[in-house]
């Protein structure tokens, strides 16, 4: 099920669901190995954390397609979650690569802020997430949560970074800034055209 109807619009939906014990639990763990790096100054432990974030996420959002129990409260926790775990593996990896610091800032201004509020615009319309936006706006969705968009506009800057290729990974930030900054602005847009701004 992809859309709601105004009721469960406005409901939060069940909360104990399989997926969001997964969300809970790799969050928990991200960040607690992350916060162990940090003060272990472990490179090996901080991709560990990484490695913990990224399944999680990719397996709350399985279960949750899986076991029919997407919810738009669980949409939240989800991306609520995903912040936790990136400013925490992102200020790890600033304190342990400080070569990084410029790269890390830019991310993470165009992820904390530009991709919060964008991801939470879903909520606007009556969808279960913001995989489902392509059903408001299919440029928009593409270019922010298409499972392509999704490892570009992450993994690109933290491979880049793995990589040693600094340069490119401040390019890719900028990159995502940008389509952030196009995507807002298309978002506001939808809003107006919507009667909903």
């Amino acid at each position: 099920m992809t859309l709601v109807d105004s009721h469960a619009a406005l409901a939060v939906g069940p909360l104990r669901t399989v997926p969001n014990y997964i969300t809970a639990v790799r969050t928990v763990a991200a960040v607690t190995v992350g916060v162990l790096a940090i003060v272990s100054g472990s490179v090996g432990l901080m991709a560990v954390s990484y490695v913990i974030y990224w399944i999680g996420d990719v397996l709350d959002g399985w279960t949750a397609r899986r076991l029919g129990q997407e919810t738009r409260a669980g949409a939240v926790f989800d991306i609520v979650s995903d912040r936790a775990c990136t400013a925490v593996l992102c200020v790890g990896l600033i304190a342990l690569v400080p070569g990084i610091a410029v790269v890390a800032l830019v991310f993470l201004l165009a992820f904390l802020v530009l991709d919060t509020m964008l991801s939470l615009a879903f909520l606007c319309w009556p969808v279960l997430s913001p995989n489902y936006f392509h059903l408001v706006d299919r440029r928009v969705w593409a270019l922010n949560w298409s499972p392509v968009a999704k490892v570009a506009n992450t993994a690109g800057v933290i491979c880049a970074i793995a990589f040693g290729q600094h340069l490119l990974a401040l390019g890719v930030a900028i990159a995502v800034v940008a389509v952030k900054l196009w995507s807002a602005a298309a978002v506001v847009r939808l809003l107006e055209r919507d009667g909903r701004a």
